[in-house]
């Protein structure tokens, strides 16, 4: 064990006590769940839940499904409700409307581009329904990985940004756009609305000539990253992504928060709610913490230089 695992370990058994003692003795607590994403991409949330006394498997009960498919959220949520969960950890918008109309009691967990703006909260601070979780910034952050990208394609002039129909709003595409032109810089809009629409998207991006790729946020960056990536390594143009972790996975660029830190702060929020907050009281949180991620392998597989300024300015570099 090294220096670092140790402090770790010892914080872990420290805050124990602490938080353990809020846990009723004997009781099974039951957790629902319905997300995007993986069991192992997750797993700092299951780490979080057991730093503040509920264990999987001991006092925890998780029932649901994980990498939840759009055509999948409605039979989900059916068996979900079944299992009776006392808490249920979601997905973002698309999965937020079939589940709240199945429930205004249950206190639902959501990780969403804008919970405000998608009407599912009535303030960060006063939620006020059935509804918390975490407000990713979306809106913001695509501009900010705009200029980003522009930053990292010298001499860029013609940029696609890859949009998901059901969620990216029209005003919210107008003002990329107006961003792109105010830096020089022509941002054509290219919508998908399933799965299998990104890739004849980013064919028709790379034939009408973008010399770059700004993939707008949407849940389909972690439920179809494989098939993303992939393509991408065939289409062979600059891209910028949402999570900093997409180039541990071979992307170029990665700029927000951390996947693994917002389900730390997602857990602690349902630890809250497990030992009886009410989430209309439980505030919806935002990211603290952002890192930029650059894969100069991949930059070098695509004939990229990017600028060292850059470089020098990431949290992590990939070499």
């Amino acid at each position: 064990m090294n220096r670092r695992e140790f402090i770790a370990a010892i914080g872990s058994a420290a805050l124990w006590p602490l938080t353990a003692h809020a846990q009723e003795a004997g009781r099974i607590y039951r957790l629902g769940l319905l997300i995007p994403a993986t069991r192992a991409s997750i797993e700092p949330f299951f780490d979080e839940l057991r730093i503040n006394g509920f264990v999987e498997g001991q006092n925890l009960v998780v029932t649901g499904r994980y990498s939840v498919r759009a055509e999948q959220i409605a039979e989900s949520v059916a068996a979900l409700m079944k299992t009776e969960p006392e808490v249920i950890l979601c997905g973002p918008e698309s999965y937020l409307r079939v589940i709240q109309p199945a429930t205004r009691t249950i206190p639902l967990n959501s990780m969403s581009e804008d919970l405000v703006g998608e009407d599912f909260a009535a303030s960060l601070a006063k939620p006020g329904g059935n509804v918390t979780g975490v407000s990713l910034l979306s809106p913001e952050l695509d501009g900010k990985r705009l200029e980003i990208l522009i930053e990292a394609v010298p001499g860029l002039r013609r940029m696609a940004a890859i949009a998901h129909s059901v969620t990216a709003t029209k005003q919210h595409l107008e003002q990329q756009q107006e961003l792109a032109r105010s830096r020089g810089v022509e941002l054509s809009v290219f919508p998908f609305a399933t799965a299998s629409d990104i890739a004849p998207a980013l064919d028709e991006a790379k034939a009408r000539g973008a010399q770059a790729i700004n993939f707008l946020a949407t849940p389909h960056q972690i439920i179809s990253r494989d098939l993303i990536l992939d393509h991408m390594s065939r289409v062979g143009l600059p891209a910028i992504y949402q999570w900093p972790e997409t180039p541990d996975f071979g992307g170029l660029i990665g700029y927000g928060p951390p996947f693994a830190q917002m389900y730390r702060q997602r857990a602690r929020q349902v630890a809250k709610m497990l030992r009886g907050a009410k989430p209309a009281e439980v505030p919806v949180e935002q990211p603290s913490k952002f890192e930029l991620v650059i894969n100069l392998k991949t930059a070098k597989a695509i004939g990229l230089e990017i600028p060292a300024g850059l470089v020098l300015r990431a949290d992590r570099v990939i070499e």
